[in-house]
């Protein structure tokens, strides 16, 4: 649609118009500081600052039955973590994809509830698993409880979880369907996971409140990874 030329009534308002002295002026907007945004922090920061292992563990864990024990837990003043394997953790409440059907180790448990005293639901919320305290590693003697905020690496990628579940007490190297799926690792709980290049890193002393409140743990971890990789300006 074309509509007729206001050219000459803008033109008379513009005469009658007071003009603005330069201090009035409006700051053009290529001139306006930009509002400051934290760029986040990549996988690569994060696995540069894990490339050393303080052993905090008093033994080493297997990724898988049978096989050798050769993962420590590593730990420095801010957090613990460990380099494994990712397995797929479909436990809690069953779903579509998670469920006696598709996993024929389901169970309709996980070791730390919701706030509502039901189980997590491993196909929505980001989890990690845990071996439980034995003499191996007690993991409450490092801060880290159910609930307690992670970041886990696989690739150039970051996902941020909590510590959702506990597994066998030899054994490390698990996580939930919906932590390998935001990873890009295959979820499937019958053959998928990855077998190795995962960095779990558990920050100590910090949870997510409630636990399935996975806006509060990705808000939590991405400062707790800022202050890990020494970005303090």
């Amino acid at each position: 649609m074309r509509f007729p030329s206001l050219t000459p009534v803008l033109a008379g308002a513009a005469l009658l118009a007071p003009t603005l002295p330069p201090a009035a002026a409006a700051v053009p907007l290529a001139q306006r500081p930009a509002a400051r945004q934290e760029t986040p922090v990549t996988a690569a920061e994060l696995r540069a600052r894990t490339r050393d292992c303080a052993q905090v563990s008093h033994g080493r864990y297997r990724e898988d039955a049978g096989g050798p024990a050769k993962i420590p837990v590593c730990g420095t003043r801010d957090a613990v973590f460990w380099k494994t394997d990712l397995d797929i953790d479909c436990d809690g409440r069953p779903g579509i994809r998670c469920n006696r059907r598709t996993d024929p180790y389901f169970s309709p448990a996980t070791a730390f509830p919701q706030s509502d005293g039901r189980p997590l639901d491993a196909e929505r919320l980001p989890y990690i698993v845990i071996p439980p305290t034995s003499a191996i590693w007690d993991h409450r003697a490092h801060g880290v409880r159910g609930g307690s905020v992670a970041a886990v690496l696989y690739r150039d990628r970051v996902a941020y979880a909590v510590v959702g579940d506990t597994g066998p007490h030899d054994l490390i190297g698990e996580a939930s369907y919906a932590t390998a799926r935001a990873l890009g690792i295959d979820p499937d709980p019958r053959d998928g996971g990855t077998p190795s290049g995962v960095t779990y890193i558990v920050f100590r002393d910090a949870r997510a409140r409630p636990i399935e409140d996975h806006g509060d743990a990705v808000a939590k971890g991405e400062e707790l990874a800022r202050k890990f990789v020494g970005r303090t300006g």
